[in-house]
């Protein structure tokens, strides 16, 4: 037992320490400051920016940013839907797989072209080598890159600045942040032992009757890995994502796909700090959301620590749950990895979220509910940073104070954008196609495990979708030829792009409108947002407007199953 709370706070320790640097470094590539790579990529930079056209200097207005992340994302959207319905006729192919259905195609599309990566598929005998390499690989990249683009395009709003140019700022996203870091990160994991190779399967004999062969998948998987943590992707090269030992074979490399997947979200909000030169609210902030994220931590590897008490009833002791867990990560790294994946909607996995403890399940869904333990890839920040917004609208109202941010006064348009925002559009697109399936479980929903637990794992597709999160309880037919995956594959593709384009128009407007305000002179009766009393009224409304919308899914899911193990039944 202790060596897993070691382990667990020894990788806390690590991402407080990455965060100021880490975070110090994106706020100079976007505030045009020196940084060592400049020598290296600033021809490459301008090169790029000449061929294509592109002037970075010239400045977008929300609805302009806006339309330029939809018209290049539907442009890739309608690239990528090309290569996975013609894969069988490209290159890279050595198992000489065919066209994915339709369906399958589809959601695929929307789910990686969203940062979801959200799979109804399994990738070693679905998708060709060049499809997950200069396919779903690409989009790796650049949805990342939107997300942050986006995020930065916010904190400059925030604090009275322009918004900047989009693709300026996507590829500095990806030229400055992502690709050096994944370059690393790929010779990391190859020296872990994750395979990088364009090898077909290998066919070896069983270890139970050597007269029977069996096949396994190699592949281009080490740099696939690092850029699918990094980007908050999630999307695995395997079925079984990160559990499987040729994408994390080890410790080494599940702690740094651990520390990639939550680097880019904690380090943004030290990055607001830079920009917005208040590293005091930076930090206070940062510390609520650390505070959460330890707390959900703690619950989640309590429970699995404790495990499942009909199991511990039989064995007449008390063991872990090792239900779905790989052994070479046990309790405490499952409990880590599961927490931390569904708090910043990467979605990759090491174990089976289907199997984990109600207590688990409760902080799994609470996560993809909340979206700000950290959030989203860039996105979250953004969430995040709302929430402030209506904190100061609301206590404004309790005290009587005209309520500002950062120096500029909150009016009627920020008040409805952030509570569109935060408190509809999540709501809208987890719970109607839920009811719906959960109204005919047979014929769309394809649930296996009956009762509170079938609730959730349906609820959980949903939300997950919703989040751009992509992680799944599993436990439904939601691959083809199953006859209910088709319903599940245009149903999450609705969540899938609702959850993203929405929310992304919603947060550009709002920044829009912030960066026109006049700045107000700072007083003695000015609502001072970086203190501990303020971030303290910022959790509440976080878990009054924001936990307590879902609190009823989750009632009937994971409270009520927890209940019923205590019962025995």
């Amino acid at each position: 037992m202790l060596q897993g709370w070691i382990q667990i706070g020894l990788t806390l320790v690590l991402i407080v320490a990455i965060t100021p640097i880490f975070g110090g470094y994106i706020a100079r590539v976007y505030l045009g400051q020196r940084t060592l790579l400049d020598r290296v990529l600033h021809p490459v930079e301008r090169l790029m920016f000449s061929l294509s056209g592109v002037k970075p200097e010239a400045q977008m207005t929300g609805w302009q940013y806006a339309r330029a992340i939809l018209y290049s994302n539907l442009a890739m959207a309608i690239l990528l839907f090309a290569i996975l319905m013609l894969q069988g006729l490209l290159p890279l192919n050595p198992t000489g797989l065919g066209a994915p259905t339709w369906d399958t195609a589809l959601h695929t599309t929307i789910s990686f072209i969203t940062n979801t990566n959200q799979q109804h598929y399994s990738g070693e005998t679905t998708y060709s080598y060049f499809s997950q390499m200069l396919g779903l690989g690409f989009m790796f990249f650049t949805s990342a890159a939107t997300g942050i683009a986006v995020a930065i395009a916010f904190i400059r709003g925030l604090t009275g600045r322009p918004l900047g140019n989009f693709y300026a700022d996507l590829t500095l996203a990806i030229t400055r942040i992502l690709l050096p870091i994944s370059i690393v990160g790929s010779l990391l994991l190859v020296a872990a032992g994750v395979p990088e190779t364009l090898s077909g399967p290998i066919v070896v004999p069983t270890l139970e009757n050597p007269t029977v062969s069996q096949a396994i998948a190699l592949g281009p998987v080490a740099h696939f890995e690092i850029i699918k943590q990094l980007g908050e992707n999630g999307g695995g090269f395997f079925a079984i994502n990160s559990a499987h030992p040729f994408e994390n074979p080890n410790g080494f490399s599940n702690l740094i796909q651990t520390l990639a997947m939550i680097s880019i979200p904690t380090s943004m909000i030290y990055a607001y700090g830079v920009i917005a030169n208040n590293r005091k609210q930076a930090w206070l902030v940062f510390g609520m959301v650390f505070i959460i994220y330890v707390g959900f931590i703690i619950v989640t590897a309590i429970g699995e620590y404790q495990g499942n008490p009909l199991v511990n009833n039989i064995l007449g002791s008390t063991q872990p749950n090792l239900e779905g867990k790989e052994v070479r990560f046990g309790w405490a790294q499952s409990a880590l990895y599961a927490v931390t994946t569904t708090g910043t909607m990467t979605g990759a996995v090491n174990s089976m979220h289907d199997s984990f403890m109600p207590a688990g399940g409760f902080v799994l869904l609470s996560n993809l509910f909340l979206q700000i333990v950290w959030g989203g890839q860039g996105t979250g920040t953004a969430y995040l940073f709302s929430y402030l917004i209506l904190a100061v609208f609301v206590t404004g109202l309790m005290v009587g104070r005209t309520p500002e941010f950062l120096g500029r006064k909150i009016e009627k348009q920020e008040v409805v954008l952030t509570s569109f925002l935060l408190l509809l559009v999540h709501p809208i697109f987890v719970l109607l196609p839920g009811s719906i399936a959960l109204a005919f479980p047979e014929q769309l929903a394809g649930i296996s495990n009956p009762g509170f637990h079938g609730l959730a794992q349906v609820l959980y597709e949903y939300a997950s979708a919703t989040a751009n999160n992509g992680s799944g309880f599993e436990g439904l037919a939601d691959s083809q030829p199953a006859p209910t995956a088709l319903w599940w594959n245009l149903s999450t593709s609705l969540s899938l792009l609702g959850g993203r384009y929405i929310p992304i128009v919603s947060l550009l407007l709002l920044a829009d409108g912030m960066s026109r305000k006049q700045p107000v002179p700072f007083t003695t009766g000015t609502l001072r947002t970086d203190t501990v009393l303020f971030t303290s009224v910022t959790a509440g409304v976080i878990v009054i407007m924001g936990a307590l919308t879902f609190f009823p899914v989750l009632a009937l899911g994971p409270i009520a199953e927890a209940f019923q193990l205590a019962k025995g039944a």
